[in-house]
């Protein structure tokens, strides 16, 4: 999609302006391509500040996924890079101090599913609600 509008955008600048609508349909894609790197430095860097696959919220990150997400939107919304589980299916794991678990399983580099694991809790019957026993 992004060779087809590049492609477009020079056409319509040599149609409309020749050489210098040429020089400008440049420019302005070579601007675009440097607004992407730039943003893929930051997240990046903001990611390597956290440790590898831990997230401060797993419930809230998997509240933010939405499908169709690339893998850098995803490590900008967790602000950390996921533990990669296996190549084929992509799949990706992240976890938070409480052992909650989001795994997102990629298809086609765009996030196609994703689920939360969560910890089990200790049983009910260890919690009856009634206090200590008095002696």
């Amino acid at each position: 999609m992004g060779l087809i509008l590049a492609v477009l955008a020079l056409a319509a600048g040599w149609r409309l302006y020749g050489w210098p609508g040429i020089a400008m349909a440049v420019s302005v894609l070579v601007f675009w391509l440097l607004l992407q790197f730039s943003r893929s430095l930051r997240v990046m860097q903001n990611a390597g500040r956290s440790p590898v696959g831990l997230v401060p919220s797993a419930v809230m990150l998997n509240a933010r996924l939405k499908p169709g997400m690339t893998l850098l939107d995803i490590v900008q919304v967790s602000k950390a890079l996921g533990r990669q589980v296996s190549a084929e299916p992509e799949v990706w794991t992240w976890t938070d101090e409480g052992g909650a678990v989001v795994t997102a399983t990629m298809k086609r580099a765009k996030l196609e599913s994703w689920h939360l694991t969560r910890p089990e809790t200790p049983a009910a019957a260890e919690d009856s609600g009634t206090g200590p026993a008095s002696p």
